[in-house]
């Protein structure tokens, strides 16, 4: 059978899996899955609040332990080498705390040993282990803040200010700053003792060694600006200190979703949770016990497992599922596609959220990641919904104005340097990132991004047919172009990593105009072709994300094989020799049942959150697939 024989039987088989899956409000609703981190915090929440779900805790415990390792430990992903040591008391913690594990066991005594093998518990590197640590009286918290609870009251015209920050660091550092401040510890009767999982270090550090630090010198050019500009606060030291806790607390409250969870992510809502107990809110307070419930209705049931989700994804995968099939030949009238962007119309943002603190002139308009996300849009998740319904605004009059909106909050998101960021504009002081915490390097600003600005810019060419006669479109290809690696790749910072980047720069200036022989696309396809694997596919390890350098998998995935191939086909007139050869690994690799269908290929956090989309497998390769029998299949 030919490749495009091969290419039509897929994409007939894909279409009709995906459609049996779609939900009745027209949604897809997949895993995120993001390893044992949250199922962990979760644990250890509902220990400390005293709640009973026994059958919860039960089903993450067991979740959890068997992630575990042969050397006891537990990883982010699956080529991690020697374990993560953050990851891996997380686990051991959350296992003790449930009641169903015992230090005895020879899974606790292995994870133990891995631990003291790595320095011990003062040795983690991870914030928010330490944050869950410190809260419950298991690691000793600062002397002092590193960034005093009054710098949140300095205002948006400071040089630099609390909105400088991205929006992710933002809620994750109102409760910090609170819990440090107030050097909040609570226990139970039923507290597990982690004292003997101390190293040989004596005091623990909370950040890391200003001295050691890389960027030392910009770390206390920061906090000097920090501590000038709190100098021109007016006011008594005792009552800004007060207003300071107050505005924190405030923050947080006018940021809980309908859901109960703050910003839609449960990292940030377990640290809301603890800083309200600090507040001196009750463990039953409607705030505290709507929040757990938020997070409950985040759980995900899945080959008998049940895990917690740090950001449901229904709105990402039924926008570009829907997009997927309308390319595959599927109606935009069909009642499946119809519902899809029904449900997506409803999820559409009303509200001016944080993202207007910089983008004070634009109407909302756009949309977010999770069915519970209503003030937090991004660029991303935006596009993705305008593709989806493209095609009803040419059948239904009732969309054009969700159109128009969300095109035009698209164009406002733009930075001043041509290029476009995940959720705020104009977001990126580098200085931010000197803070030293390892966090800081990937999620204290939002700047321009080549997956972002390459995806908007593919949005902008093939959907709403934009091209190179417009200036911001051409700003936008100067900005990718400026960026590419000496290798010919591009870094992409939502996915792994080098691939993904490089797939959605290729097919962003495609779509812009950029001719195929420019020396950047010849550069990229080449770095493509010189990476793709023997048997004909492509995959990439999360070592790229923290090395910032290309790491080989030593094994091919499906998203990772679909963007390459989907990158090739958009440059390429006609199929060639590595192309079909790719095509069928594709192919075959959605036959496959192993760790590589499993392996992360979203990105998080740095080192510490990777994610397993399981609508990857879905939706990549139907849309590469499509793209390429619609090019090459007359």
């Amino acid at each position: 059978m030919d490749v495009l024989s091969e290419t039509n039987r897929e994409i007939q088989r894909l279409t009709e899996e995906i459609m049996r899956m779609q939900k009745k409000d027209g949604s897809w609703r997949f895993c995120f899955e993001n390893g044992t981190l949250t199922d962990a915090y979760m644990i250890i929440t509902l220990r400390t609040l005293q709640m009973d779900n026994e059958t919860l805790i039960r089903q993450l415990h067991d979740r959890i332990l068997t992630a575990q390792q042969a050397d006891g430990s537990w990883r982010v992903f699956f080529d991690e080498e020697e374990g993560n040591l953050s990851a891996t008391v997380e686990a051991y913690y959350a296992l003790l705390y449930s009641g169903y594990s015992k230090k005895t066991d020879e899974s606790m005594e292995k994870a133990k040993q891995f631990i003291l093998s790595k320095g011990g518990i003062q040795n983690i590197t991870n914030v928010l282990t330490k944050v869950f640590l410190a809260a419950t009286g298991h690691y000793p918290w600062p002397s002092s803040t590193l960034i005093p609870i009054e710098f949140l009251l300095l205002p948006t015209s400071f040089p630099i200010n609390f909105f400088d920050f991205s929006a992710f660091i933002r809620v994750h550092l109102a409760p910090l700053v609170l819990l440090v401040d107030r050097q909040f510890v609570i226990t139970t009767d039923a507290s597990p003792d982690l004292s003997d999982l101390a190293g040989n270090r004596l005091e623990p550090v909370f950040f890391n060694n200003n001295g050691q630090h890389e960027h030392s010198r910009g770390l206390q050019h920061l906090l000097k600006e920090i501590k000038t500009s709190l100098g021109k606060l007016v006011g008594v030291p005792k009552r800004l200190h007060e207003a300071a806790s107050k505005w924190a607390e405030q923050y947080m409250l006018e940021r809980i979703e309908p859901d109960g969870t703050l910003y839609s992510y449960a990292t940030c809502t377990f640290m809301m949770i603890f800083a309200l107990l600090s507040s001196g809110y009750d463990k039953q307070h409607p705030v505290i016990t709507s929040a757990v419930q938020g997070l409950v209705a985040t759980l995900c049931h899945t080959d008998g497992k049940v895990l917690l989700q740090n950001s449901p994804s229904e709105v990402w995968d039924t926008a570009l599922l829907s997009h997927a099939l309308q390319e595959s030949g599927t109606s935009a009238g069909s009642m499946a596609i119809q519902n899809a962007a029904s449900y997506l119309l409803s999820k559409q943002h009303w509200k001016f959220g944080d993202w207007s603190v910089h983008n004070r002139n634009p109407v909302p308009g756009g949309w977010g990641f999770s069915d519970s996300n209503t003030i937090n849009p991004d660029v991303d998740d935006t596009t993705a919904a305008l593709r989806a319904i493209k095609r009803l605004t040419l059948i239904k009059p009732s969309y054009r104005d969700a159109w128009n909106r969300g095109l035009n909050w698209t164009l406002s998101m733009q930075n001043k340097d041509g290029g476009w960021p995940a959720f705020e504009k104009d977001t990126d002081h580098e200085i931010l990132t000197w803070l030293p915490v390892d966090e800081a390097k990937t999620a204290a600003i939002d700047p321009s991004t080549t997956d972002l600005t390459g995806r908007t810019l593919e949005f902008l060419g093939s959907t709403a047919g934009l091209g190179l006669n417009h200036s911001f479109i051409r700003r936008g290809t100067n900005w990718l172009i400026d960026h590419q690696e000496a290798d010919g790749s591009w870094y992409g910072r939502w996915g792994i990593c080098y691939i993904y980047g490089t797939w959605a720069a290729l097919t962003g200036m495609m779509s812009a105009g950029v001719e195929p022989h420019h020396q950047a696309v010849q550069k990229g396809i080449g770095w493509l072709l010189s990476i793709q694997n023997a048997d004909g596919g492509w995959g990439e390890s999360c070592k790229s994300d923290q090395l910032m350098r290309y790491m080989p998998l030593g094994a091919s995935t499906p998203s990772q094989t679909a963007w390459a191939l989907d990158a090739l086909i958009a440059v390429h007139p006609k199929p060639i020799p590595e192309m079909e050869i790719g095509i069928r690994r594709l192919i075959s690799t959605l036959h496959e049942d192993d760790w590589t269908t499993t392996y992360p290929t979203g990105a998080g956090l740095a080192s510490t959150l990777y994610i397993h989309y399981h609508s990857y497998r879905y939706i990549w390769p139907l849309l590469t697939l499509s793209h390429y029998r619609k090019k090459y299949g007359g």
